[in-house]
């Protein structure tokens, strides 16, 4: 079944009542149909390996591609398609059949930086300055304070990333688990207000969340803002993950109200009953809107083999023109900035950052 678009119904916004949004969905109406899959044909195809081979003839570095360097006559009409379902649609969307098993690491790379282009502004991932981000099990601990997600085998937090849209490119999958789990932002608030209203209110104000080991120059170690917000008719949300559970440990973060913790419970309970689990094949590119999805992963287990490990490369994306929202939501959402850090898009890692 041919992608398509989600309904375009929408109402205006506001705190406190029930939302209808287009990126209200359900896991049922996932699983009912493949509405949300694009599937490559092959003259897309075959355009996004003439600009791999155009960038490769020409030396281009992958920071330097750019949408007009890395050109998709055939394609372009299908992601302007796609990008309007991120901004105004389901909120998400999987891109399938990229031919990465036909490419090198450079390759693949190339492509998937090409196709981000029309997307948004790539940013940093880490205190590294990685442009380009890779999704590995590094023997990390989920539990460690300092420790970050993607780079365990463990099951993830819900949560969405310091940046408009987080885009994913699967490599390898993995030899058992590791499922994309989503959520819907929308469909998970209008259930917290059917259980409790004042659950809900409390999720408008702010939170802490830790800015981990990226925190430079004195600065504080976390930052503020609400779960839920509203703006210009729009509603925008903020993820409950390790950021905010970890930023209970630093010493000058306020701890939780007793209502707030009421608040966090029901949300992560909920959560958990509305998710859709999907698996990655070689060549799916996923693409969430972070401020109407929550992600997570399950547990895993990889190869023992180097090269067949699970391995996904990633992208933070900014939208200068995307979903409005309240004064100071974005001030967060830059990626990782760190000064007199050089960007760079490595094809691979092997160490925690």
């Amino acid at each position: 079944m041919p992608f398509k678009p989600a309904p375009r119904i929408r109402k205006h916004a506001k705190p406190l009542e029930p939302l209808v949004d287009p990126a209200g969905w359900t896991a049922d109406e996932l699983a009912a149909s493949d509405d949300w899959i694009y599937e490559l044909s092959e003259a897309e195809q075959a355009d996004i390996c003439k600009a791999v081979s155009h960038i490769e003839r020409e030396g281009v570095p992958i920071l330097d591609i750019t949408r007009e360097n890395f050109p998709l006559p055939e394609f372009d009409k299908g992601l302007a398609a796609l990008y309007d379902e991120l901004l105004e649609g389901r909120g998400f969307f999987l891109i399938r059949d990229v031919p990465v098993e036909g490419f090198t690491k450079e390759q693949a790379a190339i492509a998937f930086w090409g196709i981000g282009t029309r997307l948004g502004r790539t940013v940093s991932q880490n205190t590294k300055g990685h442009m380009l981000g890779h999704v590995k099990a590094l023997g990390q601990d989920y539990e460690d304070q300092l420790a970050r997600g993607y780079q365990t085998a463990d099951e993830m937090h819900f949560h969405s990333d310091m940046c408009d849209y987080v885009a994913l490119m699967c490599l390898h999958p993995s030899k058992s688990g590791g499922a994309s789990r989503i959520a819907s932002s929308v469909t998970l608030y209008n259930e917290l207000l059917k259980l409790n209203a004042d659950f809900v209110e409390d999720l408008v104000k702010d939170f802490y969340f830790t800015k981990y080991n990226e925190s430079k120059d004195g600065k504080p170690s976390w930052y503020t803002m609400p779960v839920f917000s509203f703006q210009d008719g729009y509603f925008s949300s903020k993820g409950i993950g390790s950021r905010i559970m970890k930023a209970q440990n630093i010493p000058d973060v306020p701890k939780f109200t007793e209502l707030r913790q009421q608040a966090v419970a029901a949300y992560l309970d909920k959560v958990n009953e509305i998710y859709f689990d999907m698996d990655f094949l070689p060549g799916d590119i996923q693409v969430l809107h972070n401020h109407v999805m929550l992600h997570s992963r399950t547990a895993f287990e990889d190869w023992p083999e180097s090269d067949r490990k699970r391995h996904l490369i990633r992208l933070w994306l900014c939208d200068d023109h995307g979903r409005p929202t309240a004064s100071g939501f974005r001030d967060e959402l830059r990626g990782i900035v760190i000064h007199d850090v050089e960007p760079s898009a490595p094809l691979d890692n092997f160490e925690p950052v």
